[in-house]
């Protein structure tokens, strides 16, 4: 039944050009449950007014001395406006949850690529080390993970054509994924005001073939991958002195930590993911480890948003090294 809607109102969709152009995995899926969220409102706003339009009109009071009959509502009356509402809920629940979990999980094998909002602008780094201003350029056809904060304010990094949308927060890490379906050139907008020139926040995300998009990549600026950018930047704010991964050292080793979890000193546990890595290096009296002393100093002020991004990409491609000294 779920499938018949859904081909139904992709249909429908198809037919209506209302929205742009469905350029995702998820797109279409966003559309025809928006197109039947519509309808359903459409079509019992239409009915409850004309009801209470018909019922306005037949059953006004004609006399100050009319007084109307005590009615009584069959009971399948009652059972019929109450299950099939629950029945419509039910199935919209279902609908969007679904939708929800397959945009909340990006698949293992996604390229991922970080963002930075700042006013007014988007800074988007390539694992692979190139750079954009405000563009993106994406591979059709390959799952691609966002990891994105901002530097100054709320932001909202938002491409339409891929029904894809979500907060840049300062100091936070958010992600989503999308994977393009079609090649060409698609809106990038900040769908946060976030200040006087938050208009001209926009940008462009090119969808590139594979061929083409490792032709761009070939072609740009040689540079160091954003990982080795991170490990020259771990060396220089002399972390590694402490992080060791020796017995006896100052400090935890940081080979395979990202993505695990990790038990603090007050018996909490939590995953170690960026904003945990973040808040330990911008803040580190919050994040206490046990059999650890607390002496490592705060690089607030001294590692920017850019820098976070590169030291954060460094210990995840420690991920996948045999974790000693712990």
């Amino acid at each position: 039944m779920m499938g018949l809607i859904q081909s139904g109102v992709g249909s429908l969709a198809a037919m209506i050009p209302i929205q742009p152009a469905a350029a995702s995995s998820i797109a279409r899926g966003v559309d025809r449950l928006y197109l039947v969220l519509s309808g359903i409102t459409a079509f019992f706003t239409v009915l409850i007014f004309s009801i209470i339009f018909v019922f306005m009109i037949k059953y006004r009071r004609r006399s100050d001395g009319e007084k109307s009959a005590e009615t009584h509502t069959p009971l399948a009356v009652e059972l019929t406006w109450t299950i099939i509402p629950s029945l419509i809920c039910a199935v919209l629940f279902v609908w969007s949850a679904a939708l929800y979990v397959q945009n909340a999980r990006p698949p293992a094998s996604s390229t991922e690529i970080f963002v930075i909002g700042k006013q007014w602008m988007w800074h988007l780094q390539h694992s692979e080390g190139p750079r954009e201003i405000n563009e993106l350029h994406v591979p059709v056809g390959v799952p691609i993970k966002l990891t994105i904060t901002s530097q100054d304010v709320i932001h909202d990094f938002y491409i339409p054509a891929f029904r894809v949308k979500k907060d840049a927060l300062p100091g936070r890490y958010t992600s989503l994924w999308f994977q393009a379906t079609e090649t060409g050139t698609f809106h990038l907008f900040c769908a946060q005001y976030c200040g006087t020139n938050h208009a001209e926040m926009i940008g462009w995300v090119y969808v590139m073939s594979p061929t083409d998009y490792a032709a761009w990549l070939a072609g740009g600026e040689k540079t160091e991958s954003l990982a080795q950018q991170g490990e020259r930047l771990f060396t220089q704010f002399g972390c590694d002195s402490c992080h060791t991964g020796e017995a006896g050292a100052q400090a935890p080793s940081l080979a395979g930590v990202y993505g695990k979890p990790e038990k603090m000193a007050n018996g909490e546990t939590r995953i170690v993911d960026e904003s945990l890595i973040s808040q330990a290096i911008w803040v580190p009296t919050s994040v206490h480890l046990p059999n650890y002393k607390s002496i490592m100093p705060t690089y607030q002020g001294q590692v920017d948003s850019e820098q976070m991004v590169r030291l954060i990409a460094y210990v995840k491609s420690l991920s996948s090294q045999e974790r000693n000294g712990k």
